[in-house]
Parts: structure tokens; C-alpha cells; sequence
């Protein structure tokens, strides 16, 4: 892979070996409490979700605007679709990358299943006012206080998407997945590990994980934002983001999990990718990307094995 257009080697002298052995440190005492309580607040809500079609068939799907409460009575956005004919026997809730979405994805080959794409808050369809839509920004918001900062917001969301779409799909119960990629597969890690509502769930490229050397490897994107505010905040910065790493997470999740992670990706460091796939402790399946958040020759033929994979893993969703 060439790494020559980065000032930094993405792959960070790590073998395949070497990636499968990387472990997390300690997480805190009160790491559970935190998560728990959380959850159990976040269950009590109501969502509310509203709906409205836009499109009676596009592409084998009948598309929707969905909108549902979040912690905070926090607004969340996104869309929903659903096959044009047939039954809905399964769910998913997909979670996007820190970019954010402006639209649905099509390209799922899951023609029995409601897609739910929600915009996690301050992200996308669910911008606000008074948070930065910019991952540089967006990533520090309330990075002082654990209990406001903006990454447990969207975990929150997370959840919240969950319950919304058991509002207005009940029958689904026991039959949804999750599916995240980069920003999401971190949201993802964090959410899953007290989630007893999602049955199996499929990472990719997540972030979040083993924030303690995420703080030293450089990079790109939103990580970069925050070794660069860690410079002047180490102590405050480190105590919240142990709440906040998806390996510690990961170890608590019990569902099937797949995960992509990958060898060279210049924005979410691929030792922090592996710690999160090496802690969990369920029944697990790794596919090996040669890269993330980087363009390369055989990125199609990779994409195509990987939506197969994922075909077979949520198979028995549902069934």
C-alpha cells in the first residue's frame, strides 16, 4: 500500500500478527455503572418516531423521512426503507461514518429487512445550532464532563433508534442487527455492549477503540482534533475518553459480531480497529481489509467479498 502521500506510515510498522495481538489497557472501576445507567434511563424513553414516504420505489425500496426523540429531546433524522413488496421479517439500524449521510444506502442485499439510517445528533439530517456538524469540532464538544460529552449523546441515539424502530415494527423484536462503519462501528462497540435488543451485528473500520494509544499514533481526521486539544487537556481529556473506548466495550458484547478491519488507514489507526475486534469475547469473524478511509486497486473486489460475507452472516436473522 503506498503510504507516500501521508506524513505518517498508516500502517504503523504493524504486521497482521502483531495487529491480532493488540489489547486495550484497564477500563475504570465505574465503567459498567456508567453504561448501564445510561441504558436504563435511555430504555424509559418514548421515541415518538413520525414518518412520511418520498418515494414509492426506488430501487426495490419504498423510501421514508423518519424522525424520533433521543435523550435530551434531542431531534434525530435519518430515513427509512422498506422493501417495495414482501414481507419485512428482519431490521437493521445502520450507522454512519463521522462525514455523516445526506441519503439512504441501496445497495443492501437485504430485500426482507427495514433499513433504519439515522442521523446521530449534530450529524447530517440531525444538525443543530449549537453543535459543529464538523467532525474536527464535533468530536471535542463537551470533551471535559463525561456525562456530556457528545460521542455518549449519539451511543444514546443509538439506542433510541433501536426502540423506534420496535414502535413501529414490534414483530421485530429478536430479529435486528446492527451494522456501523468508522464513526458508527465505534458508536456501534460502545452501544452493543449494553444493548440486548440487537440479536447480531456487523463493525467496520471502528473507531473509539484504545484511546490511550489513539491519542499518540498520528493521523487523520477527527482523531487528529483531539491530540491535538489532548496537548493541553491530558488529564481531563484521558479520564473521559476511558468511558468512552469501544475495546472496553467490546469485551462485554455477547452477540455474533463480524468486523472489517483494516491493515493501512491514515484516519482511524488500525491498532485501535484490531483492540476493539480483539477484546470481544463472543462468537466473532474478522475480514481483513487491506485498507480504510483510502482509495486502492482492489477496494471493489474487497467491497463485493465483504457484502457477501455480511449476507451469509445475517442469514439466519429473522429466519
Amino acid at each position: 500500500m503506498d503510504s507516500c502521500q501521508y506524513p505518517f506510515d498508516p500502517s504503523y510498522g504493524y504486521s497482521l500478527g502483531q495487529l491480532l495481538e493488540v489489547k486495550a489497557q484497564k477500563e475504570p472501576k465505574d465503567f459498567d455503572m456508567f453504561w448501564q445507567l445510561r441504558y436504563q434511563n435511555a430504555l424509559e424513553l418514548e421515541p415518538l418516531p413520525q414518518t412520511k414516504i418520498i418515494s414509492e420505489n426506488k430501487f426495490g425500496w419504498r423510501v421514508f423521512e423518519i424522525n424520533y426523540n433521543s435523550v435530551g429531546d434531542f431531534p434525530i433524522r435519518g430515513w427509512l426503507l422498506l422493501p417495495s413488496s414482501g414481507e419485512v421479517k428482519r431490521g437493521f439500524i445502520v450507522g454512519h461514518g463521522y462525514g455523516g449521510r445526506d441519503g439512504p444506502d441501496f445497495h443492501f442485499p437485504f430485500k426482507d429487512a427495514a433499513l433504519f439510517f439515522p442521523c446521530f445528533r449534530g450529524l447530517g439530517q440531525s444538525a443543530s445550532p449549537f453543535i459543529s456538524s464538523d467532525p474536527y469540532w464535533h468530536v471535542l464538544h463537551n470533551i471535559d464532563d463525561k456525562d456530556r460529552y457528545i460521542i455518549g449523546g449519539c451511543v444514546e441515539d443509538a439506542w433510541l433508534a433501536v426502540s423506534a424502530l420496535l414502535v413501529l415494527f414490534p414483530h421485530l423484536a429478536g430479529c435486528l442487527g446492527y451494522m456501523g462503519i468508522s464513526f458508527g462501528g465505534g458508536i456501534g462497540a460502545l452501544a452493543l455492549a449494553y444493548e440486548t435488543r440487537i440479536s447480531k451485528a456487523h463493525l467496520n473500520v471502528p473507531t473509539f477503540g484504545y484511546q490511550s494509544l489513539r491519542l499518540k499514533l498520528a493521523t487523520n481526521g477527527s482523531a487528529n482534533s483531539v491530540q491535538k486539544y489532548y496537548l493541553t487537556h491530558k488529564k481531563q481529556v484521558l479520564t473521559v475518553l476511558r468511558y468512552y473506548d469501544a475495546a472496553f466495550s467490546a469485551k462485554r458484547i455477547k452477540i455474533p459480531m463480524h468486523c472489517a478491519c483494516a491493515k493501512f488507514d491514515p484516519c482511524v489507526a488500525p491498532p485501535g480497529q484490531f483492540a476493539i475486534f480483539n477484546a470481544l469475547s463472543c462468537e466473532k469473524y474478522l475480514f481483513v481489509l487491506e485498507a480504510g478511509h483510502h482509495q486502492y486497486s482492489n477496494q471493489v473486489q474487497q467491497d463485493c467479498a465483504l457484502m457477501l460475507e455480511l449476507d451469509a452472516f445475517f442469514a439466519s436473522l429473522g429466519s
